[in-house]
C-alpha cells in the first residue's frame, strides 16, 4: 500500500470527549474511514501496551496518538485488532466500529411514529450474525441522552469503551461482535446535565437474579413449540360461552423444594407438577401472578422493572416456554398478570431513564402513585404507548400466552384515583377521566386481539366504568372480560356474618344479579382476599370448625352456580387455614387432612360439572341464561334456574345459608320429571353431614314460583344443592 499522506486529524475536543466518556458521535471518529488507496483506522481502548490491525495482508501496528487512542493506515478490507497488555498478554478481537447499522429506515420510522408492532424485535439485545460475524446487537430509546454506551464484564463496565451510534429520533444502537447468550450488560447513560447512570435494558429479555440488577443477553429465537392442537382450538376454549375456571398461582410459593434449601419450583418443575395438579383439579386455565422481572420479592411481581424478561427466579426464557407448552399440551390455557399501570423508582429501572421523565410524567400529580410509591406511565406519549402495547403482544406472540389480566385498571382510568382535591390534574375538559390511559387500553386491546386471535384480556376494574368488556367500536375499552369486584366484596361480607344475622343482609348475595349481564364477568376469589391481615378464606367463615367448612363449601357451590367465569387463588381450593405467605409454600399438610380433602374434592367436582354442563356456562354473560325461582330472607334461602341453548338440560341451584336443615323444601322448576342431584355441598364425601336427596328428585307437583312444575327437596344445613334435569 502506498504511504498515506495527510492522515485524518482528531481535534483536541474529540480526543478529550473519547477519553472522558462524552463522545456522542463515536462512529464519526472511531473505526475505518476510506483514505487514499486504503483506510485510516482509529481505535480507543484503555490500558493497552500496544495495538495492531490484522488483515489479509498481515499485521499492521497502530500508533498511540494520545493516551488510549490508537490510529494509523491499514489496507482496505476486513481486519481484526490484536492487543497486548502491559503484562505481555496478547489477544485478538473484532472492532465494533467497522460494522454498519442494523436498524433500517422503516424500523426507525415506525419507532419514531410509535407504531412498531414488533418493537422488541428491533430494540433490546439480539444475538445475530452481522456482516458475517457473530455477536449481539443492542438498541435503546434515550432521546435526551448525550451519550449511551453498552457496558458489562466484557469491557470492565467502562462506558468509554463502547459508545453507541445515535440513529433516528432518539434511538441508539451498536453491534458488538463475539458477545453471546448469557452476557451481562447495562446501558451507561450520560444525561443532558452531565450525570452518569447505568440502567437495565427496558426491552431486555433476561435479567440477573435479584438483588443483582444487570440485564442478560438471551436468545429467545428458535423454540420448538408442540402446542399446535391447543393453539388451533383455543379461540373456542376462551370464548365468553366457554367454561372458564381459572387457578390463580403465585409461582414462587405454590410449592417449595425443602430438600434443596427451600427454593421455589423451577419453570420446568411447574411444567410437570403444577400443570398436572391444575388439570387434575379440573381447572381450564392457569393464571400466573406477574412473571415480568421485578426486584423486590415482597411486591409479588406487581412492581416490574423488566417487562420483557420472564423472571430468572424460576429459570431462563425457554424454560418458561416449557411451562406454557406443557400446559397447552395438557389442555390448559395460561394467563399472565400484566402490570402497565405503574413501575418502581429503582435507580436501574425506567425512572428518569435518560435523565428526564421519559416514561413517566414530570408532574407528580400525574406521575406518582401515592398508594404504592411508584411512577405512572405517560400514556400520552406515543413511544410509551408503543412500548406497552408491544409488550402485551410480545407475551402473546413469543410465549404463546393465552391472555392478559390487566392489573389495577381503575387506577389508570381516573386521574383522581386515591387522591385528594388539589392533588390531581383534571383532563382537558375539567373531568377526572384519564383520556390518554383510556386510549392506550383501547389500542392495546385492538392490537392484542388483532395480532393474536383467540386470546383473552381481562380487566381488574373495581368501579362502575361503563363498557369495560365491550368492543372499542361500540364505545368500550375492548377487554374480553372484567373481574366482578363488587360481587366478590358483597358476597364475602355476607358469608362472614353469623347465619342468624344473614336475613338482614339478604341482598348482598342477590344484588350482583342486578348488573351481572352488563359485562362479561369473571367471579374472582384472588390473592387479594387472603393477605394483609384478611386471614384465610376458610377463617372468614363464621362458626365452629364444622360450620366454617360447611360455609366455605356452600360458598363455592353458590359461586359455581352463579353466572360468570370462575377464578380461585391457590390454596383456597382445599381451604388453606392460614393467610397466604409469599415466602413459604401452601400448607400441603393441611391439604392431606380429611376436611380439607373434602373441600378439594368439591372444587374438583364443581369444575367438572361446570365444564360438562352447558347451562352453567354458555350464557354466563346473557340474561336469558338466568332466572330467579325464589329467595327468602327469613330462611336465608335462594333458588334459581340456569339455562343454556335450546336442548340443553336446565339446572336448578338451591342455597341454604343457615345451619337449619330444611326437609320438604318445595320450589318451582321449569319442567316436570326427574332431576339429578349433581352436586350437594353437604355430601359426606366432601366432609358434610351426608343429608341429601338420594341422588335425585322427581318434579311432579303443581306449578309454583312462576314455574310450570314443582318438587320438594331436602336442603341440608349450610349447603348448596345443584340439580340437573334428566332429558
Amino acid at each position: 500500500m502506498d504511504k498515506i499522506t495527510n492522515p485524518p486529524q482528531l481535534s483536541p475536543d474529540d480526543q478529550a470527549a473519547l477519553a472522558g466518556g462524552r463522545c456522542s458521535q463515536p462512529f464519526s471518529i472511531l473505526g475505518p474511514r476510506p483514505h487514499g488507496e486504503g483506510q485510516w483506522l482509529t481505535v480507543f481502548h484503555p490500558d493497552l501496551a500496544s495495538l495492531a490491525a490484522v488483515g489479509p495482508g498481515g499485521t499492521v501496528p497502530l500508533a498511540r496518538v494520545a493516551g488510549d487512542l490508537f490510529a494509523g493506515p491499514i489496507p482496505a478490507g476486513p481486519y481484526r485488532l490484536k492487543a497486548r497488555s502491559g503484562g505481555g498478554v496478547e489477544w485478538t478481537f473484532e472492532d465494533p466500529y467497522r460494522f454498519g447499522p442494523v436498524l433500517g429506515e422503516m424500523d426507525l420510522h415506525l419507532l419514531a411514529e410509535g407504531t412498531h408492532k414488533r418493537l422488541w424485535r428491533v430494540l433490546g439485545a439480539h444475538v445475530m450474525t452481522h456482516q458475517g460475524v457473530a455477536g449481539t446487537r443492542f438498541a435503546v430509546w434515550a432521546p435526551n441522552a448525550q451519550r449511551v454506551s453498552v457496558v458489562g464484564q466484557f469491557n470492565g463496565w467502562d462506558g468509554r469503551r463502547h459508545p453507541m451510534r445515535r440513529v433516528g429520533q432518539g434511538f441508539w444502537e451498536i453491534f458488538l461482535p463475539d458477545l453471546t447468550e448469557g452476557t451481562l450488560y447495562k446501558y451507561e447513560i450520560l444525561d443532558a446535565q452531565g450525570g452518569v447512570m447505568q440502567k437495565a435494558d427496558p426491552v431486555g429479555f433476561g435479567s440477573q437474579h435479584p438483588p443483582e440488577k444487570a440485564s442478560v443477553v438471551r436468545d429467545i429465537a428458535g423454540y420448538g413449540w408442540k402446542d399446535a392442537d391447543w393453539m388451533a382450538g383455543r379461540a373456542a376454549a376462551q370464548d365468553r360461552r366457554a367454561p372458564i375456571s381459572i387457578y390463580e398461582v403465585h409461582p414462587g410459593s405454590w410449592r417449595r423444594k425443602y430438600d434443596d434449601g427451600g427454593r421455589p419450583l423451577s419453570y420446568q418443575e411447574m411444567a410437570r407438577d403444577l400443570v398436572f395438579y391444575a388439570k387434575d383439579m379440573g381447572f381450564t386455565h392457569l393464571e400466573l401472578m406477574p412473571v415480568s422481572e421485578f426486584p423486590f420479592d415482597g411486591s409479588w411481581g406487581y412492581q416490574p422493572v423488566g417487562l420483557y424478561a420472564p423472571t430468572i427466579r424460576f429459570g431462563p426464557p425457554h424454560e418458561f416456554r416449557d411451562l406454557v407448552d406443557a400446559a397447552h399440551r395438557a389442555g390448559l390455557g395460561v394467563l399472565l398478570d400484566w402490570v402497565p399501570g405503574h413501575f418502581p423508582t429503582d435507580a436501574h429501572g425506567l425512572a428518569r431513564f435518560d435523565g428526564t421523565e421519559l416514561y413517566e410524567h414530570s408532574d407528580p400529580r400525574e406521575g406518582f402513585h401515592q398508594d404504592w410509591n411508584t411512577l405512572i406511565y405517560n400514556y400520552g406519549r406515543t413511544e410509551v404507548q408503543n412500548f406497552l402495547t408491544a409488550n402485551a403482544v410480545y407475551w402473546l406472540d413469543e410465549y404463546h400466552i393465552d391472555g392478559l389480566r390487566v392489573d389495577a385498571v381503575a387506577s389508570m382510568l381516573y386521574r383522581d384515583y386515591s387522591r385528594k382535591d388539589g392533588e390531581w390534574v383534571p383532563n382537558k375538559d375539567g373531568g377526572r377521566e384519564n383520556y390518554e390511559a383510556i386510549a392506550f387500553l383501547q389500542n392495546m386491546n385492538i392490537e392484542a386481539y388483532a395480532e393474536q386471535p383467540g386470546i383473552m384480556t381481562m380487566a381488574e376494574e373495581s368501579t362502575s366504568f361503563p363498557k369495560v368488556s365491550a368492543p372499542v367500536d361500540a364505545g368500550g375499552l375492548g377487554f374480553g372480560f372484567k373481574w366482578n369486584m363488587g360481587w366478590m366484596n358483597d358476597t364475602l361480607r355476607y358469608m362472614s356474618r353469623d347465619p342468624v344475622h344473614r336475613r338482614y343482609h339478604h341482598d348482598l348475595m342477590s344484588f350482583g344479579l342486578m348488573y351481572a349481564f352488563t359485562e362479561n364477568f369473571i367471579l374472582p376469589i384472588s390473592h387479594d382476599e387472603v393477605v394483609h391481615g384478611k386471614g384465610s378464606l376458610l377463617h372468614k367463615m363464621p362458626g365452629d370448625e364444622w360450620q366454617q367448612f360447611a360455609n366455605l363449601r356452600a360458598y363455592y357451590g353458590f359461586m359455581w352456580g352463579h353466572p360468570g367465569k370462575k377464578l380461585l387463588f391457590m390454596g383456597c381450593e382445599f381451604g388453606q387455614p392460614e393467610e397466604w405467605n409469599h415466602n413459604g409454600e401452601l400448607n400441603w399438610h393441611a391439604a392431606s387432612q380429611p376436611m380439607h380433602q373434602g373441600v378439594q374434592a368439591l372444587v374438583r367436582d364443581l369444575n367438572a360439572l361446570y365444564r360438562d354442563t352447558p347451562a352453567l356456562h354458555v350464557k354466563d354473560a346473557e340474561p336469558e341464561g338466568f332466572q330467579w325461582i325464589a329467595t327468602d330472607p327469613a330462611q336465608s334461602t335462594y333458588a334459581w334456574v340456569r339455562r343454556g341453548d335450546a336442548g340443553d338440560p336446565p339446572v336448578v341451584v338451591v342455597c341454604n345459608f343457615t345451619p337449619v336443615p330444611r326437609p320438604g323444601f318445595r320450589i318451582g322448576v321449569p319442567q316436570a320429571g326427574q332431576w339429578r342431584e349433581a352436586v350437594n355441598t353437604d355430601a359426606a364425601v366432601y366432609g358434610g353431614s351426608g343429608m341429601g336427596n338420594l341422588g335425585g328428585v322427581t318434579a311432579d307437583g303443581e306449578p309454583q314460583d312462576g314455574q310450570p312444575a314443582s318438587m320438594a327437596v331436602t336442603l341440608p344445613p349450610l349447603s348448596v344443592v345443584i340439580f340437573v334435569a334428566d332429558s
